[in-house]
């Protein structure tokens, strides 16, 4: 069995612990580190966590010795290098949540750190785990669509979830958190290299923060959503979110973002006090709300991203142009035309995921844990498929075309070096 230890309590360090509860032969969350007690209390109760493995900062969790097998590192993102170069140095294994790292260089201080150590390290690019990833590559590499010429993909970030997460959340500011695409879309580019099996050699890209700004706020429009004339009408009512949710009674995310526990008195006060309650017109966010990536590959493959805030929440879809035939894919189920017999085949995947956190990712948030458990189990760090080292390609594909989005031109990207531990 491994034993974890889980640096940040919050929705994605919860979901992850709860893995080791649902798999209990498996592994045991034993520690948990967190600075908000509500957060840390609710993880350790639901764990079974005694009182001296709680703490209130990870740079107490090294100074009591190692005290698990793993750790994984859930913290907000401009956070992650710190923990991680410490606890590889202390031989810990460890999962560290997307993104790596919200800087090239603070990334390669990582990779550094697990080279040196040879602990077993993964990130969570929880799509490559999925069934509906598994299957996709499966018929790629059969030849479904020959050889595949270019890709168009979309990453339908949702109306409400834009406001939630990078609006009035805590990826609305690139100096905090690193621009949107890295924040939301590392996830698709790491994909889109995976299913392209290519490298990207060059990017150019265009988009900006088209609504959710000042000089686009209604007429009538208030300060907060609590005290707001426009409110009953305005999609991105705070209230009918929030606490509708909690008046409901449902408990999960993103309510549970907001307060904890989110019963209807925390949500209101936090809603009156705190930063999930203000207009979406009147915060400080600063991420784009669409972007549009053009990628190059290694032989001539090109490929688009398109990443939007004005969707429905749903799944990514997907379209793959071959020379034998054509592949749509939205996440649930993937139909491939072939060109031969202009006959067109559907392959339902099983596993339902509506874009949502808590629909798990299409089964890839149980992936990740289960495929990093393993490799730990092992000893082994080729078990794990998205390691540091290979995290930086799709990482420096993110850097590179913020650049060409800000500058306004073509960035080609250089080979990797031999080594990536400078």
């Amino acid at each position: 069995m491994v034993t974890l230890l889980i640096v940040g309590a919050g929705s994605r360090g919860a979901m992850f612990a709860d893995w080791a509860r649902r798999h209990p032969e498996l592994a045991r969350v034993v520690a948990v580190a967190e600075p908000r007690e509500p957060r840390r209390t609710q993880l350790a109760a639901a764990h079974g966590i005694p009182a001296e493995r709680r703490f209130r900062d990870w740079r107490d969790v090294l100074a009591a010795g190692r005290v698990a097998d793993a750790v994984v590192i859930a913290t907000l993102d401009r956070e992650h290098t710190e923990p991680a170069v410490a606890f590889a140095q202390q031989g810990y294994a460890m999962l560290v949540e997307k993104p790596l790292a919200t800087t090239e260089a603070e990334c390669r201080r990582i990779i550094a750190a697990v080279e040196r150590t040879g602990v077993v390290a993964a990130v969570a690019h929880v799509l490559r785990y999925t069934a509906y990833t598994r299957r996709l590559k499966q018929l790629l590499d059969a030849g479904a669509v020959g050889d595949i010429v270019s890709v168009a993909h979309l990453e339908p970030v949702g109306f409400w979830h834009q406001a939630h997460a990078y609006v009035r959340g805590n990826w609305r500011r690139e100096d905090e958190a690193g621009p949107m695409l890295l924040a939301k879309c590392c996830h698709d580019l790491d994909w889109l290299g995976h299913v392209m099996g290519r490298r990207c050699t060059a990017v150019s890209s265009f988009g900006g923060l088209a609504h959710f700004r000042a000089d686009q706020k209604p007429a009538g429009a208030g300060e907060r959503c609590v005290a707001c004339a426009i409110e009953p009408d305005c999609v991105y009512s705070a209230k009918r979110l929030y606490l509708g949710m909690a008046e409901r009674g449902e408990t999960g995310w993103p309510v549970d973002v907001v307060a904890i526990p989110p019963d209807p008195e925390r949500v209101a006060r936090a809603l009156a006090e705190g930063p999930y309650g203000r207009c979406v017109w009147a915060c400080d966010n600063d991420v784009v709300d669409h972007q549009v990536v053009s990628l190059a590959y290694e032989h001539g493959a090109t490929a688009t991203l398109t990443m939007t805030a004005f969707t429905r929440m749903r799944d990514r879809e997907t379209r793959i142009f071959g020379t034998r035939g054509e592949l749509y894919g939205n996440g649930n189920a993937l139909e491939v035309y072939d060109f031969q017999t202009r006959a067109t085949t559907r392959h339902e995947i099983g596993v339902h995921s509506d874009g949502e956190i808590p629909s798990g990712h299409g089964g890839g948030d149980d992936g990740v844990m289960a495929g990093f458990v393993a490799a730990v189990a092992a000893g082994d760090p080729a078990l794990v498929p998205t390691s540091p080292a290979e995290t930086l390609e799709s990482h420096r594909v993110a850097f590179a075309a913020e650049v060409a989005r800000r500058e306004g031109r073509v960035v080609a990207l250089d080979a990797p070096a031999a080594g990536v531990a400078g």
